[in-house]
């Protein structure tokens, strides 16, 4: 994927739609009109419906950006690519995205620290 390789993309879990923008350099009214031209772009909306992005989100906005700023594909052509692009990688895919090694560490930090807490509460209640 052409344009996701040149970006760096900050290493966390969600994106605030503000953070997406900078790190694609696409304006946050143009995410959330490619949001109702391509149903694969769909961040999840928390409690506050704001927009949580994950990493595929913004990589996907990236071949959106190149298919349509550096091939010049229509909206139509470029939504048509992408599902040619998905089917010929529908398995892998299908696959959930794996978490990568800095983000397993902080989690089984996350939860190191969170055993300490709950035994300390539990030395407390008893």
């Amino acid at each position: 994927m052409s344009g996701s390789g040149q970006v760096q993309i900050p290493d966390k879990l969600f994106y605030k739609i503000n953070e997406v923008a900078t790190i694609t350099q696409v304006k946050p009214y143009v995410l959330r009109y490619w949001e109702t031209e391509f149903p694969l772009l769909s961040p999840e909306k928390d409690e506050n419906d704001q927009r949580r992005y994950r990493r595929s989100d913004i990589e996907l906005v990236l071949q959106i950006k190149n298919l349509l700023y550096e091939q010049k594909y229509t909206i139509a052509g470029a939504r048509k690519q992408l599902k040619a692009m998905r089917e010929g990688g529908s398995q892998r895919s299908a696959q959930p995205e794996k978490p990568s090694v800095l983000q397993m560490r902080r989690i089984n930090s996350s939860l190191g620290d969170l055993r300490r807490d709950i035994a300390e509460v539990y030395k407390l209640l008893a």
